[in-house]
Formats: C-alpha cells, structure tokens, sequence
C-alpha cells in the first residue's frame, strides 16, 4: 500500500492496519484465532499468500507477535495489537448500527457464521451426551450445502465434512436466514415458526436448540436503518 505522505498518527495507523483485508484478519486474531488455519477459516476468500503477507506486515508494526511451538506456529497480538481490539470492535458495531441491513447472496458466508458458532453456544444448556447437529444451506453450492456441530457440555467444534456420527438434530434453512439470524435481525423463534429454519428431530431437541445459542457478538446492537427480511 502506497503510503499517505502525511505525519498524522491517522495516517501512520491507516497504512498498517487499513490494507485489504487487514481489518478482517485482526477481527479473527481479536477474536481468539492463533493458528495460520485458524485465522484463514475467517477470511476463507484471502488468499494463502496475502494472508502470509498481512501476518508479516502485522509482525513487523509490532501489532502481531509470532510464537514457534516445534513445528507450529502461533500468531499473538502483542499488547500494541490487544489495545486495537476496542477500534475493531467499534467498527464492528458502527456498521451493525448504521449501515443498511442489505445482504446479497454472495455476502451471505455461512462458513462464516458456522466458524464463529462453536465460539457461542451456551455449553450449560446443550445435552450432556455427545449430539450431532447437521446444518443445511439449501441455496448453497454441494461443497458449502452441508456442515456439522459435534459435541456435549465438554465443548463444540465444527466438522465441514461428515464426522461419521449418528444425527440428533437437522436444520435446514438458507444462507441469509442464517445470517440474519446470527446478527440478530430475525429472531430465531420467528425464523423457526416462519417456517424459515426447520427443524427436525425429537421433540425435546427441536425445543431446546434456541437456548444453545448464544448468537453473534453484534446481535444484541439495534439498527438504525429498519430491517426488512426478503
């Protein structure tokens, strides 16, 4: 990125942390992400080398420190990087409140919204045992149709391919229900009665779902700009 020209700590700060798709990867680093795969599951249409690129630069400006385990690799925001976390949150929040609540099909990322999922259910009120949830994008490609939820009160983690186990609970709904949803401009009671999400299982599952998740950080943010589901 060509610099500014300018001595304003704007600037300075704009040239390192306002490249393409910089705000995003501090989003997934401020969010708990350390692994280089990690944090490419965040931004799943960066490429490999940007990516690379962007850590270095991050590294380099003392925003992201890098740690070697043996063979791995952790990336870590450096005190410098942890005290940017309240500007990307407040950006964050800045949208949700101002800007519109349009969502095209190609913004609907519904890897995007399974990615941060496990991070936000409620492990108190999932079922002791191990229960399987199948999420189905119904508009979506047969690489991006289906994912999984695997897990008991322990923890959750998400599988993209299909981990073997019995299904308990299946949902099938489309990508920008689910985003919707996961912002908080459609409640999921209302998507679920709508008939939008649908659910099947027994009845004691299909019951429960709602209070495992916890939903998006920014879902408890009011817009301003009304909200009309399409």
């Amino acid at each position: 990125m060509k610099g500014y020209g300018q001595f304003c700590p704007l600037a300075l700060t704009a040239e390192i942390v306002g490249e393409r798709w910089t705000p995003l990867v501090l989003r997934e680093l401020v969010m708990g992400a350390s692994r280089y795969n990690e944090i490419q599951r965040g931004v799943p249409r960066m490429s490999p080398a940007l990516l690379a690129k962007r850590l270095r630069t991050l590294e380099k400006a003392g925003i992201v420190e890098r740690i070697l385990e043996g063979r791995r690799t952790r990336y870590v925001l450096t005190e410098a990087g942890r005290d940017l976390a309240p500007a990307v949150e407040a950006l964050a929040v800045w949208g949700k409140t101002w800007l519109p609540a349009t969502l095209s099909r190609d913004q609907a990322d519904t890897d995007l919204v399974m990615w941060d999922m496990p991070r936000r259910i409620n492990l108190d009120r999932v079922p002791e045992t191990r229960t399987v949830l199948r999420f189905e994008f119904v508009d979506q490609t047969k690489d991006k149709r289906r994912r999984w939820i695997v897990g008991d009160r322990s923890g959750v983690e998400l599988c993209i391919v299909d981990p073997g186990f019995e299904v308990d609970l299946y949902l099938t709904t489309d990508s920008r229900t689910m985003v919707w949803v996961w912002l908080g401009d459609l409640p999921l009671k209302s998507a679920i009665a709508e008939g939008r999400i649908q659910l099947d299982g027994p009845q004691a599952l299909r019951k429960a779902f709602p209070s495992w998740l916890v939903l998006s950080a920014l879902s408890t943010i009011p817009r301003r700009q009304p909200f009309r589901a399409a």
